[in-house]
């Protein structure tokens, strides 16, 4: 035992030891497989960071990876794995050192007397319950950050001088990154729970469906959020084409108003001879400017009757 203590962080309680081992090494994951029969492709498997959620049964014990989320700045948040060796007097904790509320969980039983004996005293399948269940607790605070921000974006969307694509599609990789986490741990926590009863005299079945019932709320949220973000997004979409079309339409009606002009400027453009033009002499009833004016009005009177009919049609407003 006391080669354990010297290696490991480790707490004793009514003889039942919990060990914390944070970011381990292959010295590490070798000092524990010469302590306790554990199988090496488990403790190859507390080394590797992209193992996927799973129970490994033994008679001596129990073996179960589970994954919780960590926050990351650049990403949001990121896969946390803890690998959990669970035998009648003991509890293996193993992780990468991010999971901080496992980490207060351990100091405070650490320093703390009344607690230890309230958390460990009874047995390493309640153990691992609170373990499980101060985890759960402190991913349904996260989430509700999660949801705290898609409720800041929600008047973001009908704003048109704030762009929130960006901001969306962050909200969207999150709660997608949560629920690629949840949707295992609910059932991983399942067939846990069934497990864990032969290692305590104590009935936990009540304990971990008070955990079963955290999960449900937390993917039952997940669910609502992602409805919510889709929704969003699928808003903000049809805002965005609304705006584009507004602005096509115009830009369509003032180049399509300005066709008269171009085609009528386009005649006296060419070496022809055209009433008013340069070869045939300029009108001067109306002064110099004469074939100017022309030009000018009849462009004028054609751009009004496009006016009047597209008026007519609803494209510049409800017709009369």
């Amino acid at each position: 035992m006391s080669e354990v203590k010297r290696q490991f962080e480790t707490i004793t309680s009514n003889g039942m030891l919990w060990i914390n081992i944070q970011k381990p090494t292959f010295a590490d994951i070798n000092a524990l497989g010469q302590k306790y029969p554990f199988h090496r492709l488990n403790l190859e498997d507390c080394l590797s960071k992209i193992q996927i959620p799973k129970i490994d049964r033994y008679e001596s014990h129990i073996f179960t990876i589970l994954h919780f989320p960590t926050p990351d700045k650049e990403k949001g948040f990121l896969f946390s794995q803890l690998a959990i060796f669970m035998g009648p007097d003991y509890l293996v904790t193993i992780h990468q050192g991010d999971l901080k509320a496992l980490q207060e969980l351990f100091n405070m039983c650490k320093s703390d007397e009344n607690q230890k004996q309230a958390i460990m005293g009874r047995s390493s399948g309640y153990l691992l319950h609170k373990i499980i269940d101060t985890l759960v607790d402190d991913l349904l605070h996260i989430l509700m950050k999660v949801v705290g921000n898609i409720d800041d974006i929600e008047d973001s969307v009908f704003d048109e001088q704030i762009s929130i694509p960006r901001q969306i599609t962050l909200l969207r990789r999150e709660i997608t990154t949560l629920r690629r986490i949840v949707i295992p741990l609910r059932r991983t926590v399942v067939d846990l729970s069934k497990d864990v009863q032969r290692f305590s005299r104590e009935d936990l079945a009540p304990y971990f469906k008070d955990v079963q019932d955290h999960i449900e709320k937390v993917y039952e949220a997940l669910e609502e959020a992602k409805e919510t973000v889709e929704i969003y997004k699928d808003t903000d979409y049809m805002l965005s084409q609304e705006k584009t079309n507004k602005i096509l339409g115009v830009l369509t009606i003032v180049f399509t108003l300005s066709i008269p002009a171009t085609v009528i400027g386009t005649f006296y453009g060419m070496n022809i001879n055209l009433p008013g033009g340069s070869e045939t002499g300029s009108w001067t009833r109306l002064g110099p400017y004469t074939a100017l004016i022309f030009v000018l009005v009849v462009s004028s009177i054609s751009a009004l009757l496009m006016i009047l009919y597209f008026r007519r049609l609803g494209w510049l407003g409800s017709s009369r």
